[in-house]
């Protein structure tokens, strides 16, 4: 592979070669030609990808959305390394436990393109998409075309739901979900994504990874995730994307060699700008529409809150007067209030006094790493600051 240029500020590094979980019969290794994708000849398309960086995958795949010519129909297929996806419209502390990201677990977090809920890829998962014109555009063709393929290998259960989702029915031991689709649509063009759980070996870490420290606290604006039992088809990944090729092909004709690209996409203009964009905390959290965060219940958002590790006894003449008569166990704690819109801070209340300091307002949560320090900076006048601070550090954590 020829060396990658640099874009914007920092080099774009792919990681270490590796390959997908299967080995994909490929019948053209030729370089990614935005003009051929374009041809108007060129009526059925079908791309595997041999990266498995999410963010190489997504950004081909939106490329591909934007160049192939409006009356053609493009399939790609390709596995990401571990990593949880959210969608464009979603708010990261509410969708994903960001303390089990990271290098550590060298699980990623990522945004994508498409509206949808918070999903979780790993080698053991194939993602599927079709991009389409938008008159040949229903949510369920292309998950009915995933169903059959699935049938063809013996999951005889499957099936699309009344959430476009595909599912398979397991009896008395219940319904699980096995696939969930996104969208992304314009004038020209439709695309369908989505990824089918085969034999993830990261099935089990899926819901802790997908439920929030902050979640209780915090009233987001965009789409909420939809949480479902999950569970792995059993079909080897080779197989699978054997037979999505195959009904592919029997949908549109038979056509259309199979076309294999790996990192080197990333040497397309196009393809790369979109790769840096993605990978910027902007982009990752600074995408996130308006959310409050309140320790209390508001009128907007009345739910029961739990308790907060900052509460404690409450001391004062009060309590000092009444605790001569009668025991006395009264509790109080520092109310907190925060509103946000695509992370930056709009407005901080502690104890209904905003915090005006610009080291509140109008910074980017994801710059903030020490809140007790920031709190202090901006002039928190409540006793239990350092404790406030580790409790936000918690829930309004980022991926380094």
């Amino acid at each position: 592979m020829r060396p990658l240029r640099h874009l914007g500020r920092r080099p774009i590094v792919p990681p270490p070669s590796s390959s997908s979980s299967f080995t994909i019969p490929i019948t053209s290794s030729r370089q990614f030609s935005e003009s051929a994708a374009a041809n108007p000849s060129n009526k059925t398309q079908i791309y595997v990808s041999r990266s498995t960086d999410p963010l190489t995958n997504l950004s081909l795949e939106h490329r591909l959305l934007q160049t192939t010519h409006p009356d053609s129909t493009v399939l790609l297929l390709y596995t990401n390394r571990p990593c949880v996806v959210i969608g464009r419209n979603q708010n990261p502390w509410v969708e994903v436990n960001q303390a089990r990201l990271g290098p550590q677990s060298a699980i990623q977090l990522v945004r994508r393109r498409s509206g949808g809920g918070a999903v979780f890829h790993d080698e053991g998962n194939v993602n599927f998409s079709v991009t389409c014109p938008p008159k040949a555009f229903h949510r369920d063709t292309h998950a009915e075309m995933v169903v059959r393929a699935l049938k063809s290998l013996g999951e005889g259960a499957a099936r699309v739901n009344e959430r476009h989702d595909i599912v398979v029915d397991r009896g008395e031991e219940g319904t699980f979900k096995v696939s969930g689709s996104a969208y992304k649509l314009t004038r020209l063009r439709s695309l369908h994504h989505g990824t089918c759980l085969l034999r993830s070996p990261g099935l089990r870490s899926i819901s802790g990874l997908l439920r929030a420290p902050g979640e209780t606290f915090i009233k987001a604006q965009g789409v909420d995730s939809v949480r479902s039992p999950v569970a792995n088809v059993g079909v080897e990944p080779a197989a699978f994307v054997d037979a999505v090729v195959d009904e592919f092909r029997r949908m549109y004709g038979g056509g259309g060699e199979v076309d294999g690209f790996g990192d080197e996409v990333l040497e397309v203009e196009k393809v790369r700008e979109g790769y840096e964009e993605m990978r910027e905390r902007a982009w990752v959290y600074g995408q996130t529409p308006r959310f409050v965060l309140s320790t209390e219940a508001t009128e907007d958002d009345p739910r029961e809150r739990p308790a907060v590790p900052f509460e404690k006894l409450a001391e004062g003449f009060l309590h000092d007067l009444l605790s001569d008569y009668v025991p006395v166990l009264t509790f109080s704690q520092s109310k907190l209030y925060i509103e946000a819109k695509r992370g930056i801070i709009n407005n901080l209340k502690l104890n209904g006094t905003s915090l005006e300091s610009p080291s509140i307002v109008g910074a980017s949560i994801w710059e903030i790493s020490d809140w007790a320090t920031r709190l202090r900076d901006a002039g928190a006048e409540v006793d239990d600051v350092q404790e406030v601070g580790a409790w936000l550090d918690g829930v309004l954590a980022t991926q380094p």
